[in-house]
């Protein structure tokens, strides 16, 4: 058998460092940027094959830990399994892009895809907590946090001691993010924030969340500024309004957090004043990119209920797949999904393998997203479609995949923001201002 490559051997040794409660772990508008702003240190590109290991010990995970009858009681309990925090944590899941002396696994986004995308997969709730936690503020303290804040912060968040969120958007600033009104107000040693934020994702369980708020309003986008704010219970002056009730994605827990005089002190200021722009932009095209192997597991669970149902399913004495409709509607689900895949994992590779300088296309990856997301909605519906009246029922899982897949397009910037970014992009790239 040939020796571990670094990489695998950090993969499992980092997992192995943690309690064990489970048999194994599982583990042109561009802009040039460097390596050690996106990257953990040390990196290098994982190769296809450590990717597959990867692939399949998460695969190993879900099938132990996210159970169907899991993923239908996550769904309908409009809950989800606390417990599940651990048990990502002690597998290794967490910290995937984070340094290894924060008991990170010090991979990329490849990575990171592959795990979104199996986890969202066995179940699309579980797969968007996932994210919110390792991706939006994981990654994000990784990005722009110094030395002090990932010692004190990530080792909690990469163990699943610690939830993690990101709070941006409010009432009347969603796409418009620049338009919202939360403040804070200079105080003795740190800020008083003051405001609502909503369809916070993990909101209503997190321990520490990322805050944009208006440090000085008047000016604008280049008065906002982002604050690493703990919300453990008890936390004066922070509350959590109300758990949302949602069309789908039920049990990734949302909710509207209040922040009433809620004091944070300077050392908690992620970046620098008044640069909260600066810091949402460094992520902001990661995020598209991770985000969009969600639909991606979407897209395989629906292909997962449909295929053995129309090849055991019989009517007028044959079995459904040998009818030509429904063979073009799975060969439409599998094309969707293939080319979705092939376009999220290309840019994905291309980041990593430009590490040292690379090279982040704005336009592939909100367009990696936005294609991958209506594609998901797509095969939900002909899931369903395919099950005919078993397709409709509740028990099934069909109506559920379709009910998460819809939120990709909404969710982290809807799919008509995701095209007008594509088009600026372009139009930047020709000299126009817009």
């Amino acid at each position: 058998m040939a020796p571990l490559s670094p990489i695998r051997a950090a993969l499992i040794r980092t997992a192995t460092l943690r309690p064990r409660r489970t048999p194994r772990p599982a583990f042109l508008a561009t802009q040039h940027r460097h390596a050690s702003t996106k990257h953990p240190k040390g990196f290098r590109p994982p190769t296809q094959d450590e990717l597959e290991e990867l692939r399949e010990r998460t695969i190993d995970f879900t099938r132990r830990e996210i159970t169907p009858e899991v993923a239908q009681a996550t769904d309908h309990d409009n809950d989800f399994p606390h417990a599940m925090w651990k048990k990502l944590g002690d597998a290794g899941l967490l910290g995937v892009t984070a340094d290894e002396e924060y008991g990170g696994l010090s991979m990329g986004y490849q990575a990171h895809c592959v795990i979104l995308e199996e986890l969202s997969r066995a179940s699309g709730s579980i797969g968007l907590s996932y994210a919110a936690h390792s991706q939006l503020c994981v990654n994000q303290i990784m990005l722009n946090g110094n030395d002090e804040q990932k010692k004190k912060y990530l080792p909690g968040l990469v163990s699943g001691d610690t939830i993690g969120a990101l709070a941006m958007s409010e009432h009347s600033a969603g796409s418009d993010v620049v338009s919202m009104r939360m403040t804070a107000k200079p105080v003795d040693g740190g800020y008083q924030l003051n405001g609502t934020k909503m369809w916070i994702t993990n909101g209503p369980d997190a321990h520490l969340v990322v805050v944009y708020a208006k440090t000085e309003p008047e000016k604008g986008s280049k008065g906002m500024t982002a604050f690493l704010v703990e919300t453990p219970p008890g936390t004066s002056g922070f509350s959590v309004a109300r758990k949302l009730d949602k069309l789908g994605m039920r049990g990734s827990n949302t909710g509207e957090l209040l922040f009433d005089n809620v004091f944070v002190p300077s050392a908690n200021i992620l970046g620098s004043v008044n640069h909260g722009v600066k810091v949402l932009l460094e992520g902001l095209d990661l995020e598209r990119l991770v985000l969009s192997a969600g639909p991606l597991g979407l897209m395989q669970a629906a292909l997962d209920i449909t295929l053995p149902y129309v090849h055991e399913r019989k009517q007028f004495g044959v079995p459904l797949a040998s009818n030509q409709f429904i063979q073009g509607k799975l060969a439409d689900m599998y094309t969707k999904y293939r080319a979705s895949s092939a376009y999220t994992y290309t840019i994905a590779r291309a980041i990593d393998e430009s590490h040292e300088d690379p090279m982040i296309r704005t336009q592939d990856c909100a367009g990696a997203i936005l294609y991958a997301a209506e594609r998901a909605t797509e095969c939900g519906m002909d899931a369903i479609q395919c099950l005919g009246g078993m397709g409709y029922m509740s028990e099934m899982a069909a109506g559920r995949v379709m009910r998460d897949a819809k939120l990709y397009e909404i969710g982290a910037g809807t799919s008509e923001i995701r095209r007008m970014v594509i088009g600026r992009a372009f139009n930047k790239e020709f000299g126009l201002g817009r």
